[in-house]
């Protein structure tokens, strides 16, 4: 691997978003300044399903993918991107076309990975509006977490789990207050020090975003 960190030991890629964004003091945020993960850290450890041992793979994937999901919703420039070999990176969404890194600087994670389905139409959506309709949908914030790693770098196939409450209005559709909870499976290409070449994601998008339109579905495997 290589190494990015002071002591010696772990790369910055792996090291957590608050790491990276210490150490990112010449980042070209794309709102004028580092983004604000309070709500992680008061929210997320009472809901959250899974506990990793510190350092354990599943740990370690957590802290990657969250390091990846900040640096493609707030750093501006995929020149200053950590977590992923930059000029190799491909994201796809249940088997569909992959996206490089200048299509998810321009588009945004939330249209590359949700897509076009009955309730949302990533077409339509820019990345600021799409960014602005899910932070609204769920102002108290939507997290992430591992469930399960199944396989070893350098494919790492993983299941995990996105939830937050429905408190506020989606595309207007007036809130619930009921906690969302989506599950997924992803497979991750890394490179030897771990950072991404290429993840596919999978799951049902339109589950997902029923829930917010009041449509009616079984409920989620998991």
């Amino acid at each position: 691997m290589s190494d990015d960190s002071p002591t010696g030991t772990t790369p910055l890629h792996l090291q957590g978003r608050a790491a990276v964004i210490a150490a990112s003091a010449d980042t070209r945020w794309r709102h004028g300044a580092p983004p604000d993960y309070h709500l992680s850290h008061e929210v997320m450890p009472g809901e959250r399903t899974t506990r990793h041992e510190p350092g354990s793979l599943a740990d370690i994937v957590e802290n990657l993918v969250q390091v990846f999901e900040m640096e493609l919703s707030h750093k501006a420039d995929p020149a200053q991107w950590i977590s992923m070999v930059t000029d190799r990176i491909k994201v796809s969404l249940n088997g569909g076309p992959p996206a490089d890194s200048a299509e998810l600087a321009e588009r945004g994670s939330y249209n590359i990975l949700i897509g076009e389905n009955p309730y949302y139409r990533a077409s339509e959506e820019t990345f600021e509006s799409s960014h602005e309709i899910f932070h609204q949908a769920f102002p108290g914030g939507f997290f992430w977490e591992v469930l399960e790693v199944y396989s070893p770098p350098p494919v790492i196939t993983f299941k995990w789990r996105h939830w937050g409450t429905f408190s506020g209005p989606y595309k207007g559709t007036e809130p619930t207050g009921e906690r969302i909870e989506l599950f997924g499976i992803t497979v991750a290409r890394c490179a030897p020090d771990l950072r991404l070449l290429e993840t596919e994601h999978f799951y049902d998008n339109s589950l997902f975003l029923g829930q917010l339109c009041g449509a009616q579905h079984p409920p989620a495997a998991q």
